[in-house]
């Protein structure tokens, strides 16, 4: 008895060993790529300077950016990881090699990830702002202690005024609780903080991912040769050599003639930097091959309208779902039990499905989040982003990320309930609140398709019948239909 004892704690010791050394070879992986992600988009000014103080402050900061990116990083990763961990134990159920993949190991990454975003967001950025715009304090001895101590006080103020807010919203919520639970900080003031959270960023991908998905079409396009009917490459790269010739010589003249308009020196300019970048498009298209040309922005066009189709479909399903399913609504689990029946009624293609379009969801998220005006500013720049930026783009990404997995459940993408502190958020057992929200999104997504397709459409039929070429007086969009069809007879014939 003793024994089995013995051999009963010897296994929990060398599982919970295993645990760890597959966590930190897995974070110092992701820890890596996000060093090198961040390292091409700094700015080297700032950490190669005369001051050391300053250097040595803005590679701490540097540091903590990356750790708050790798983390921001597995939060995407979690669902996926988990889906395909299920696939495999079914597909693999008495393999040896496969034992190490477990629910312990998967509600471990789920805890591990939930703990370190939320310590991310709540006091490494905010420390690492603080410490790049601190000084230290007036009087004291200059140096890198100096801004820490000035750093941890700005800190320990800003979670005061946290708390606080906190407190007053519980409050007018919920008076009689928080009047209870004053002093009780770990269980209720900190996982209600959580659930703000949550519920923000959950709101912000709401806004973004409808524009998102809108958006993948034209920055697809922009990686790809799109094809032109009707179009005599050759004779158009002509007209736009030419055209970029004289407007070179003119911007030549007016540089010499004191005459000349500064605006309309600067007009000429623009034409001059339109009709390059067109150009230097059409060399491209002549360049590409025909397959290339015809073939390949089509295939990637229908593969997006599918993959956006498919989302809305899901999300309309998952609504009638909610109509007639409690179990449709997002809750959290204790125990996974990977291997035992797949996420999907379609098996391992609707897994495998299932991963692609929470990639899908949250790329788009971040294309509809830095096309916003409002944060159109925070866009980095190779070689050219602040540190400031840095941090914000890795708070930015953290919220999207780590709402990731509560929204993916919420419209249904995924059957794969939220593991640990992630289904203790108050407001996913609100029927109305989660109903309105996948209503919310088929609508805005379906109606950014329609706007975005049919304008898409409108634009490459005005371009490829050479209407665009029409005076700006005349607006475009309501040249008829019949119009279009005789300008493209004429240049068959």
């Amino acid at each position: 008895m003793e024994g089995d004892d013995v051999s009963v704690r010897e296994q929990l010791f060398h599982n919970r060993v295993r645990e760890t050394i597959i966590c930190v070879l897995l974070f110092i992986g992701l820890y890596i790529v996000s060093y090198l992600i961040l390292t091409h988009f700094k700015k080297n000014a700032e950490f190669v300077t005369d001051d050391i103080e300053d250097a040595t402050v803005n590679k701490i900061a540097l540091w903590l950016c990356t750790f708050t990116l790798s983390v921001a990083v597995c939060a995407v990763l979690l669902l996926p990881i988990s889906i395909l961990s299920n696939e495999v134990l079914i597909t693999f159920p008495q393999s040896y090699y496969m034992r190490w993949l477990n629910g312990s190991l998967i509600h471990g990454l789920w805890n591990l990830v939930f703990l370190f975003s939320n310590m991310s967001l709540v006091f490494l950025m905010p420390f690492a702002y603080f410490f790049t715009e601190s000084e230290g304090f007036a009087g004291s001895k200059k140096g890198v202690m100096a801004r820490v101590y000035e750093a941890v006080v700005l800190l320990l103020l800003l979670a005061l005024l946290v708390v606080g807010m906190v407190w007053v919203a519980s409050a007018l919520l919920h008076h009689n609780m928080a009047r209870e639970s004053l002093y009780d900080l770990w269980e209720y003031y900190l996982p209600y903080f959580y659930s703000g959270i949550s519920l923000f960023g959950v709101m912000l991908l709401l806004l973004c991912t409808p524009f998102g998905l809108a958006r993948m079409f034209s920055v697809t396009g922009s990686f790809l040769v799109k094809p032109r009917l009707l179009e005599n490459i050759e004779d158009t790269l002509s007209c736009t050599i030419f055209e970029e010739a004289s407007l070179s010589r003119k911007l030549k003249r007016g540089g010499s003639a004191s005459c000349w308009v500064t605006m309309n020196v600067e007009a000429l300019k623009h034409e001059y930097h339109t009709a390059q970048t067109q150009r230097l498009a059409l060399e491209m298209r002549g360049k590409a091959s025909p397959w290339q040309r015809n073939l390949g922005y089509p295939l990637a066009m229908l593969l997006l309208l599918a993959l956006t189709v498919v989302c809305i479909l899901m999300v309309i399903f998952n609504v009638l779902e909610l109509l007639f399913d409690e179990t449709a609504m997002p809750r959290g689990m204790e125990d996974p039990r990977l291997g035992t029946a797949s996420f999907s009624m379609f098996g391992s293609l609707g897994a495998a499905v299932q991963v692609v379009l929470i990639f899908y969801l949250m790329v788009s998220s971040v294309v509809g989040f830095y096309s916003s005006p409002l944060f159109t500013s925070l866009l980095p720049r190779a070689q050219d982003t602040n540190l400031t930026q840095i941090i914000g783009n890795c708070v930015s990404l953290l919220i999207l990320s780590s709402a990731l997995p509560v929204f993916s459940r919420t419209l249904g993408i995924t059957r794969f309930d939220l593991l640990g502190d992630f289904g203790r958020y108050n407001w996913l057992g609100n029927f109305y609140v989660v109903f309105l929200y996948n209503m919310m999104f088929a609508g805005l997504t379906s109606a950014s398709l329609i706007k975005t397709v049919t304008w898409a459409v409108q634009r490459e039929l005005i371009r490829a019948f050479g209407l665009h070429r029409l005076p700006l007086t005349v607006s475009r969009s309501t040249v008829p239909f019949r119009l279009l069809l005789a300008s493209g007879l004429s240049k068959i014939q």
